[in-house]
């Protein structure tokens, strides 16, 4: 079976972590966050994948590799102009125009039972189906209107002081069928949502709706990054994570904090609620707690993207208060 992974963003919001990578490349306690995706899809028969790519293409290309220690065989897309979330199929249109394939995320950490999903597809006879989640904490994801197991309508943001039962929620996977590319432009940037099932759902098309239950981690800010991450710590027991070639000082206090590698905190030093980014040495003494702490050579002289945090020049590193 198919599938793509999205991996062609740029990740503006989780900077300056993307400053040299781009955001499924990120490390989500030593393994590349894309590669939780490619594990997933595994995990359902889904073993002929393809990667597009935009930001930072190599950094991916590193992360995954050929995609055997995931459990699947990789096929990467550039695309020297970012094509959207169905212009990317569009790109790959002839990879998938033969049965039901699967468009997924590469920012999603999850357990969705994938079968169900499948299952609710095929018996609806749908040219899309869309896995969806209760959003029961109302945070700030599309609310998705939906009326006898078929979507209706894509809206707004949730209130979060409403009351009433949790809106739906659009988790990133999408089911579809090679007819998709009825209505998908050619060789231009399209949206899904917009350019795509809007206009089907005009035409009469169903676009089925399952509403899902399970684990799922989106992770998509720099505070999202951090508190998946501590949460995922705190599931196996452990207080931090240190990667490859990092030294901790036996005489440092880390706490919940999630540290790449080259990484070497002092004596005395203590760290509490930080990603710590690759080479970053944090000096002995030093107190530092809820940032994202990187090198300075990383990001002198480098513009700031529009939708990410503020931070400042401290010694050696970059820090960006949360």
């Amino acid at each position: 079976m198919r599938a793509i992974i999205l991996s062609a963003g740029y990740g503006t919001r989780l900077w300056p972590l993307t400053e040299d990578r781009t955001k499924p490349a990120i490390p989500i306690l030593g393994k590349p966050l894309v590669g939780y995706v490619a594990e997933y899809l595994a995990g359902y028969g889904f073993n002929e994948i393809v990667v597009n790519l935009h930001h930072r293409p190599e950094s991916v290309r590193k992360a995954l590799g050929d995609g055997s220690r995931f459990g699947v065989n990789l096929h990467y897309v550039e695309e020297p102009v970012i094509l959207g979330t169905s212009g990317a199929l569009d790109n790959t249109r002839e990879f998938f125009d033969r049965d039901t394939f699967l468009v997924v995320n590469g920012k999603i950490i999850t357990d969705i039972d994938l079968q169900a999903a499948l299952d609710t597809h095929r018996k609806t006879n749908a040219l899309a189906t869309l896995v969806l989640l209760p959003n029961t904490r109302r945070e700030r994801f599309s609310v998705v209107e939906t009326e006898a197991g078929r979507i209706t309508r894509f809206s707004g943001m949730p209130d979060p002081a409403a009351d009433g039962p949790a809106p739906l929620m659009f988790t990133g996977i999408h089911i579809m069928e090679p007819r998709i590319f009825d209505y998908i432009p050619r060789g231009v940037f399209s949206d899904s949502v917009t350019h795509v099932y809007s206009p089907a759902m005009a035409n009469g098309e169903v676009i089925a709706a399952h509403v899902s239950s399970g684990k799922w981690r989106e992770l998509s800010t720099l505070n999202r990054y951090l508190e998946i991450s501590v949460e995922m710590l705190r599931e196996t027991g452990q207080t931090f994570f240190a990667g490859d070639n990092s030294r901790i000082s036996p005489d440092a206090d880390v706490t919940d904090s999630i540290i790449w590698d080259g990484v070497e905190v002092g004596a005395g030093a203590a760290v509490s609620r930080c990603v710590l980014g690759d080479n970053v040495t944090i000096p002995s003494g030093e107190r530092i707690e809820n940032s994202i702490v990187v090198r300075r050579d990383l990001v002198d002289g480098k513009k700031r993207p529009e939708k990410s945090l503020a931070g400042e020049f401290r010694g050696e590193n970059f820090v960006v208060p949360l």
